[in-house]
């Protein structure tokens, strides 16, 4: 397949994203051969870690490829799109609960699919171009991909901060945030890929890193806190517009682009995720919900025509004034019953 490239390296399975043209953005069948692979080699003896990377400076992944799942959802084929979703989100479960070391090195933007990719290794590796994002309350989706799972365990609120504003993370910030692990010199990651592929030895990245440069997301700590902790999304806009400080002009500006009804599903699924009880699954299962639902009854695809299609910047969300009653929230988010998400292996 042209657009990734998949082969075993020394001890080394190795997996390349090579679409650089398109930002190394995801289709279904790269998800795919993704998942065949580490299926394959799950049980091969030769291999003794996966080290995933991605050509081009720009990005490791910056996204799904969303332009089949409009074309489909605009003729009214659900179908389509809750399969990708579906087979995509058993991908992510594998690379979590994978019985190998995976390494992943993340340039530039790693975004929405990127993410369920290249966060969910037992090694991630990001460097000075690191940009790692959940943008999709923006055209309509709820973080996805066990995305919620790194949002539910992240420091205080940030969860919640960075799942509605779709806030970039630098290296620090990502490692800060637990998207990443480590922060490896770009300058010095072709010398460490080719040791890890002669020697099959993960314990090399720690040994390669090194501080990073200092991010912003801790000096927010405070101001995050204080208005993110609230138990919907009334609730933190409401402590938003009663502060008059800059944090909460800019996070305002920047809430008032999202889809008000995205936003409000986001601030639930990490109350209902947050706590003792949090596996990959089950974050992956609240998450199906809302993506098996987001065409027929989400802003999905008026979020695509907006962001990606006729690109107006100007999506007409349902709840518009922000005002997302909970039967709406709770009609996104309830049990699939048959069509619930499974892991088994088809």
């Amino acid at each position: 397949m042209s657009d990734i490239d998949i082969r075993v390296t020394g001890q080394a399975g190795r997996i390349t994203f090579t679409r650089t043209k398109a930002l190394n953005a995801m289709s279904y069948d790269m998800c795919m051969a993704i998942d065949a692979a580490l299926r394959a080699w799950r049980t091969d003896d030769a291999v003794k870690i996966v080290v995933i990377d991605a050509e081009g400076e720009k990005a490791f992944c910056a996204g799904g490829d969303i332009a089949e799942l409009y074309a489909t959802g605009m003729k009214g084929d659900f179908g389509y799109g809750r399969t990708f979703w579906r087979d995509e989100y058993r991908t992510n479960a594998l690379i979590f609960e994978y019985p190998k070391p995976i390494i992943s090195f993340m340039q530039g933007f790693t975004m929405g699919g990127g993410v369920g990719i290249g966060c969910h290794g037992s090694h991630r590796v990001v460097g000075e171009t690191s940009k790692i994002a959940m943008p999709e309350v923006g055209i309509g989706l709820v973080p996805d991909v066990g995305g919620t799972l790194m949002l539910a365990l992240a420091p205080g609120r940030v969860g919640e901060y960075l799942g509605l504003t779709a806030g970039r993370l630098g290296p620090d910030d990502a490692i800060y945030a637990g998207f990443a692990d480590h922060f490896v010199p770009q300058a010095n990651w072709a010398d460490l890929i080719a040791a890890l592929e002669t020697s099959g030895d993960a314990t090399l990245v720690e040994q390669a890193a090194q501080p990073a440069p200092e991010g912003e997301l801790r000096d927010l700590q405070d101001d995050i806190d204080r208005h993110f902790a609230g138990e919907a999304l009334g609730d933190i806009l409401t402590s938003l517009q009663n502060d008059e400080g800059d944090f909460a002009a800019k996070t305002l500006k920047t809430l008032n682009r999202n889809s008000p009804l995205s936003m409000a599903c986001t601030v639930e699924m990490l109350h209902r995720l947050r706590g003792a009880g949090l596996t990959v699954r089950k974050a992956l299962d609240l998450e199906y919900r809302f993506t098996f639902r987001a065409m027929e009854k989400g802003d999905f695809l008026e979020g695509i025509r907006a962001q990606i299609i006729d690109k107006d910047r100007n999506p007409h969300w349902q709840y518009a004034d922000q005002n997302v009653p909970s039967t709406a929230v709770s009609q996104m988010l309830q049990p699939l019953g048959t069509d619930a998400l499974t892991f088994e292996e088809d």
